[in-house]
């Protein structure tokens, strides 16, 4: 067990502002890094969303779902703070902690970075945490099996049509604080339809995560 911190060296984290070539620069990193995880036969899931929407909590409870079952590591992006690896590592999985400066999601060469801190002989499955963001992220691959995103119904009604490229971009939905739906006049109902419009092959998953409650209906969506 142990917490590595990995920053990006100067010119290394590519911007979503910057030129086409530096995107399929990042794009190019992204299948290397999925050929390199497919040959040590790992599942990789990149979790996206914005800040406060549940993605840590979402992989706390999966880890303890999961860590009897998968060898795991998690890789966790945020600007500058170690909080959110901090909280991973109590559940006894191997954490490493990408800090992006000031850059607004994770890049295929961070990652690239990140598992060279691992030991993938010995690992099943890696969450990596993207940084909280429900633009940004979707222009960069990471080179991960499937991509989720997670957004909360504290987030309003109108947050999916807002951001519908994240959307385009995942495999699995998750709408989370479902506890709090009928406090924040939120129609979930109205949130899934906003979802299939958009990527009708997105799965759907409603969860409470401070419960514990469709996490079990997660890694069904998963297919782990």
């Amino acid at each position: 067990m142990g917490e590595f911190i990995i920053g990006a060296d100067d010119g290394e984290t590519y911007d979503i502002e910057l030129e086409k070539d530096l995107l399929e620069a990042n794009k190019k990193i992204a299948l290397e890094n999925r050929e390199f995880f497919d040959k040590y036969k790992i599942k990789t899931i990149d979790i996206m969303g914005s800040i406060g929407s549940g993605k840590t909590s979402l992989i706390e409870n999966l880890v303890d779902k999961l860590k009897t079952k998968f060898k795991i590591a998690v890789i966790n992006g945020d600007l500058t703070t170690t909080i959110d690896s901090n909280r991973i590592e109590k559940h006894g999985v191997n954490v490493i902690q990408i800090n992006t400066g000031k850059e607004c999601h994770l890049d295929a060469n961070l990652v690239r970075k990140a598992i060279g801190q691992l030991d993938l002989t010995n690992l099943d499955l890696i969450f990596i945490e993207n940084v909280g963001n429900l633009i940004c992220p979707a222009e960069f691959p990471l080179g991960s099996s499937k991509r989720i995103v997670v957004i909360s119904v504290t987030e309003g009604p109108y947050m999916v049509v807002k951001h519908p490229f994240i959307f385009i971009e995942s495999d699995v939905a998750i709408i989370n604080k479902i506890d709090l739906v009928d406090s924040m006049k939120v129609k979930i109902d109205d949130l899934i339809k906003d979802i299939e419009k958009i990527n009708p092959r997105t799965k759907v998953v409603k969860v409470n995560c401070r419960e514990g409650k469709g996490i079990e209906e997660v890694i069904r969506a998963l297919e782990l």
